[in-house]
């Protein structure tokens, strides 16, 4: 087991609601709540029952609040070490007070994330399973929910040790063939080896094509509104959020400043920016917002390109374009409602390499195809096969990118017939990257970094 120590923290975000919980974990778990809790209607405190009763100051006889207290006996909790819970009213006060009883008498204060860590370290959880959890607790939409449960029961970990185990097979056959080379076995020939690697490349860049997805999911789409002075980007924006946050007016050059939206579109997480609109002007105030427009231009993973469809496209149009490039981008011809002036034979030369939607923003025409068509760019149509094997942890995804350049070395040496001791050793490399995905073959530091971004109480 993980840690003498007995450990607590509150385990509910501060502020005021219904109920705050402290969470005890420990051997002492049971010997502190038997010094300051008091139960009341003659209730035995009971494994895995509710129990109901006060907070004693055992000093002073003051009752601090009262609670229903859990208690759960090891190895069957969540860190597999006795788990106290007491449910408190929500108080920062309640809290703060039982809180400071449990630490009198012999917890220790929590560290970030380590109720989680003891359950990775006393095998509860595996490394992936263990960062799930906070996932989970970030999640900002159902999809990102979903995949995070999705990991949390195991379904990145599966496969990755599904992968180390076909690694560890070959490791075997070739530790075989280099010392017991007489003896009557299966020899394994380039060609063989080649073909097997070839199979486990195969399944690390089947994981890492998801990780774009998986980073989306995760931290959000950046999606930058760009265009020309009133071409209609705060009315997308409000169209959009469902909600007038951006002021729309006739005057150009209204928005002074970039607007940053977080919402959800088909289930996908979205940092929606409104820009100025990008010109030439002597207005002060609004040349600093046109630079942070192009700022932000540059770290966008999607552009929505705006342009006036009542018109003739105009320099500033052009200029935009420039500034695109082969950035990924969908182009709103937008007011279409007050009629079709634009050349469309010049928008279809010009933006072939894009998705061009008709829109009327204000008459809400085009805003379901535009959802439509980010859900499509984002997840290509895979998702529901996918949805609980994507790549959304950055460490997980650096691991996978070493791996698969352990195997590329491995192929080429097999390639060349290089000796078996300098293959076995690239081979090897990718089963140790792969485990440290999982937490089999990490370091302390590692561990130690992970968890540090775990909240309080968790």
């Amino acid at each position: 087991m993980f840690g003498e120590e007995t450990i607590a923290a509150v385990a509910t975000a501060y502020g005021e609601g219904g109920i705050g919980i402290i969470r005890i974990s420990g051997e002492k778990a049971k010997e502190i709540l038997d010094r300051i809790f008091v139960t009341r209607g003659g209730a035995a405190l009971q494994n895995r029952r509710l129990t109901y009763g006060i907070i004693k100051d055992p000093a002073s006889d003051a009752i601090v609040d009262e609670v229903l207290v859990v208690f759960m006996q090891a190895p069957n909790t969540y860190t597999r070490e006795d788990i106290a819970e007491i449910h408190c009213h929500g108080s920062i006060v309640s809290l703060r007070k039982t809180l400071e009883l449990v630490l009198r008498y012999g917890a220790q204060p929590a560290q970030p994330g380590e109720f989680t860590k003891r359950a990775f370290l006393n095998g509860r959880l595996d490394l992936t399973q263990a960062e799930a959890v906070i996932d989970l607790i970030r999640a900002k939409t159902d999809k990102g929910f979903d995949v995070a449960i999705g990991q949390l029961e195991g379904m990145l970990s599966e496969n990755v040790k599904e992968i180390r185990n076909i690694l560890m097979d070959l490791l075997v056959k070739i530790t075989v063939n280099l010392d017991y080379p007489d003896e009557d076995i299966e020899e394994i020939t380039y060609q063989k080896l080649k073909q097997s690697i070839l199979q486990i490349n195969d399944m690390v860049e089947k994981l890492l094509s998801t990780a774009n997805t998986g980073r989306i999911i995760r931290e959000g789409l950046k999606v930058v509104i760009s265009g020309s002075p009133n071409v209609g980007k705060s009315s997308l924006l409000n169209a959009l959020l469902k909600e007038s946050r951006a002021i729309v007016t006739e005057i150009p050059g209204t928005t002074r400043d970039t607007i940053e939206e977080m919402m959800s579109i088909r289930g996908i997480p979205i940092k929606l920016v409104d820009t100025a609109g990008i010109r030439h002007t002597d207005d002060v105030i609004e040349k600093i917002g046109i630079e942070k427009s192009k700022q932000v231009f540059n770290e966008a993973d999607l552009i929505l390109f705006m342009i006036d469809g009542s018109k003739e496209l105009s320099s500033e149009d052009l200029e935009l374009l420039a500034y695109i490039g082969n950035r990924k981008a969908i182009v709103l011809i937008n007011k279409i409602d007050i009629g079709k002036k634009i050349n469309e034979h010049q928008i279809l030369d010009m933006f072939s390499n894009y998705e061009i939607i008709d829109t009327s923003v204000i008459d809400d025409i085009g805003i379901d195809e535009l959802e439509d068509k980010i859900e499509t760019m984002v997840y290509d149509g895979k998702l529901k096969q996918s949805e609980g094997l994507l790549i959304t942890n950055a460490r997980h995804k650096n691991l996978l990118v070493q791996a698969a350049g352990a195997l590329k070395d491995a192929l080429e040496m097999t390639e060349k017939r290089e000796a078996l001791d300098f293959i076995e050793v690239d081979i090897r490399r990718c089963w140790s990257l792969l485990g440290e995905i999982i937490g089999e073959t990490v370091t302390e530091d590692i561990i130690n970094e992970v968890f540090a971004n775990f909240c309080l109480g968790k």
